[in-house]
């Protein structure tokens, strides 16, 4: 079962078709317009977020357009803090016998963080990808 309203709308509407229409081919003439209306706003509601996506990415406000930029500096930041400065610094206290607790050192939950980054890698390299090819716009 789905889980989003018009699916879920669209679901009910087929088994009210089988209820309702005894003759096979009507019913699956109505069940395609139904799944015909589904695709339609599927598509109408992917345009209209990639006319937001464009408007973003098309403003000069950092405010606007550079939230994607932010949040892959920040990814790596924690990145390089967790895999480089932290095991370098631990590194570094214990061999000049620093009386420090490297437990005190602040900890990222690195797992939640690394799903963001990956997504981000995998969409950039999709990007890079379509550039390549000149699949994309503005290559």
């Amino acid at each position: 079962m789905a889980f989003d309203p018009l699916t879920a709308i669209l679901n009910i509407g087929g088994t009210l078709i089988d209820r309702l229409i005894p003759d096979k081919t009507a019913a699956a003439e109505a069940k395609a317009q139904l799944i015909t209306m589904q695709v339609q706003g599927e598509f109408e509601t992917m345009k209209g977020q990639l006319q937001v996506d464009q408007a973003e990415a098309s403003n000069q406000s950092l405010f606007v357009a550079g939230w994607r930029p932010f949040v892959g500096w920040a990814c790596g930041f924690a990145f390089v803090y967790v895999y480089i400065v932290e095991p370098m610094l631990q590194f570094l206290l214990v061999a000049f016998k620093v009386n420090f607790d490297v437990s005190k050192l602040p900890v990222f939950d690195i797992g939640n963080m690394m799903v963001v980054l990956m997504g981000m890698l995998g969409l950039g390299a999709m990007r890079s990808y379509d550039k390549t090819n000149g699949t994309g716009n503005g290559h």
